[in-house]
């Protein structure tokens, strides 16, 4: 494409033991705030903003992140990403995410919303070299329609490629088209109305800590229903159904302190702005 509602590219460093940023351009419908340090380990965090307050019938939207060698980065967004009516053309977002050698990136964002006749396509290229750490996270979750509907979007399709060593090692394709699929069957909603996922790659892995991590979940599923699965590189994903937004976020975020504090030696950090 060669107009984008919004472009972003950053890329940040490791300078003497602290990620600072390397690089930094936002265009149109896209921007970051300028790097939160939340910690003592020298970890930047970025929030990703659209300041149109949603994303609208065509809108295109393109990000580029680079975490170098050694650097950390936890990126997140200022809030949820609403999509409303595309009655003519769907929304599209591309990320290409490069994670050099013993790099950390862990990406948080709030949940993507999808509101009546709305139609998303989303698609990720991590790229990956030895030693580096992903947390990946997505949230999807149905917005409000005049009838009351839950499943009154369109479509909602996600895809992520990732890459460890250029070889093609996870990819993830997730579709939900309320109209077109019993979105309620086994398979895709099963009777819950929102959805989360979680892929993560770390050499860190291992088999006493996906152990752990059941029995945490387990702690604070509730009602929800959880699904881990083990990758064929060292790493998992974790599929979560649930009937709420908060449901979602409190295993995810049980998830994401487990592997903070075990991998990378951090505390939990509380990223919702509510």
């Amino acid at each position: 494409m060669s107009k984008w509602t919004g472009i972003l590219r950053l890329s940040v460093e490791n300078k003497q033991g602290k990620t600072v940023p390397k690089n930094v351009f936002f265009q149109g419908a896209f921007k970051v705030m300028r790097p939160h340090y939340l910690d003592q380990s020298g970890q930047a965090t970025y929030f990703l903003i659209n300041p149109g307050g949603g994303y609208v019938d065509g809108d295109t939207y393109c990000m580029d992140i680079t975490v170098e060698e050694e650097a950390e980065l936890l990126l997140t967004t200022q809030s949820s990403a609403k999509v409303y009516r595309t009655p003519h053309v769907p929304v599209v977002q591309e990320t290409e995410f490069n994670l050099k050698k013993n790099s950390v990136l862990e990406y948080i964002p709030d949940p993507l919303i999808g509101y009546q006749d709305a139609r998303y396509l989303q698609k990720n290229i991590i790229r990956m070299e030895s030693g580096a750490t992903l947390v990946y996270c997505d949230m999807l979750t149905p917005g409000w329609s005049p009838e009351g509907d839950l499943f009154s979007y369109e479509l909602l399709q996600l895809k992520n490629e990732i890459y460890l060593d250029d070889e093609l090692v996870v990819f993830d394709h997730l579709k939900l088209a309320p109209g077109r699929q019993k979105i309620e069957a086994i398979g895709l909603m099963e009777g819950y109305t929102h959805l989360g996922s979680m892929i993560v790659i770390s050499e860190k892995m291992t088999a006493s800590f996906l152990d752990e991590l059941h029995a945490a979940l387990k702690e604070v599923s509730g009602d929800s229903k959880i699904g881990i699965s083990e990758l064929s590189v060292p790493g998992f994903t974790l599929r979560v159904l649930a009937n709420s937004t908060q449901a979602i976020e409190k295993i995810m975020m049980e998830a994401h302190r487990l592997i903070r504090e075990k991998w990378l030696n951090k505390q939990a950090v509380f990223l919702r702005k509510y």
